[in-house]
């Protein structure tokens, strides 16, 4: 690990007092990321309480009492911060096990959470949140080939912002325990398949979709063309599942691919399995109803 185990990132984000009045709430969140640990603190100002000094030099000393509590240092340098009786520092935390810190340094590329026999069948997938046509997926994709289907996480996924240490622990408690689950930083498939030689991958059509895709590879056409070729001298395969798309139900029948990428996949028709489940849509009504998390943690 060397020097990495000592490096680490500060960031805070606040929306605070003005000459104009605000119609949402004076509020601020710190975030600290190490390769040990992810810490978040969260507070909402009683508006109209301070003028627009009185709340930074407030959230400044805040941040320094952040910063001294996860590092441990003495109590007595703390610095005393004047909340009103509404006012609550709401704080996060989650200390990483070894492996984790490794994936984040770099230094391992995938780690068994449960369960640490490599797989036969891999599920990849962001699992925010996990839900019913997930699960659906694994079991019918059990039946189908005839092994237990594993989970994997990846934390550094191409298309979105790398998970912390909270996030990771909040999608692993998703699933019920003895479910096996990895988890990976593997960004592409093929990075994917470089770990997990001989796998077959359980995806949906858009999915597949992306991995056509020649943005995702270095030299566009050409490197869509070699990765497709090393992943099937690998010995990966997929199983497409259909999903809706554009208002239509598509499936591999239904979309243009490369023939060697076709080569490898194996199609569940619609009529075997349907479930028209979205995670973005779900966690849209989680928003509505106020269970979301309001942590910079939660993605």
């Amino acid at each position: 690990r060397g020097a990495t185990q000592w490096l680490f990132g500060f960031g805070c984000t606040a929306s605070l007092a003005t000459t104009t009045a605000k119609r949402g709430e004076h509020r601020a969140h710190l975030a600290l990321q190490s390769l040990h640990e992810t810490r978040t603190w969260s507070i909402s100002f009683t508006k109209g309480a301070r003028e627009r000094a009185a709340e930074e030099r407030l959230l400044a000393d805040i941040a320094l009492n952040a910063v001294a509590d996860a590092f441990d240092i003495p109590g007595s340098t703390r610095v005393r911060v004047r909340l009103k009786k509404a006012e609550a520092l709401t704080t996060q935390l989650a200390r990483a096990p070894t492996a984790w810190g490794d994936l984040l340094a770099g230094n391992s590329h995938c780690v068994a959470v449960a369960g640490d026999t490599p797989p036969r069948v891999l599920f990849p997938g962001a699992f925010n949140p996990l839900h019913d046509g997930h699960l659906a997926m694994a079991e019918q994709a059990q039946r189908i080939t005839g092994w237990p289907v594993a989970f994997e996480i990846c934390t550094n996924n191409v298309d979105k912002p790398r998970l912390d240490y909270l996030s990771i622990q909040a999608r692993i408690e998703q699933f019920e325990a003895g479910t096996a689950v990895w988890l990976t930083d593997t960004a592409t498939f093929i990075t994917k398949a470089r770990s997990f030689p001989g796998v077959t991958f359980v995806v949906g059509i858009d999915t597949l979709i992306r991995i056509a895709d020649p943005k995702y590879y270095a030299g566009g056409e050409s490197g869509l063309a070699a990765a497709l070729d090393e992943m099937s001298a690998l010995g990966c395969r997929f199983l497409v599942f259909g999903r809706k798309l554009d208002d239509a139900f598509r499936t591999l029948q239904d979309v243009a691919l490369p023939e060697a990428l076709l080569m490898m996949c194996k199609a569940v028709p619609e009529a075997a399995f349907r479930k028209d489940v979205s995670s973005t849509r779900l966690r849209g009504a989680r928003v509505k109803t106020g269970r979301a998390s309001n942590s910079p943690s939660s993605s």
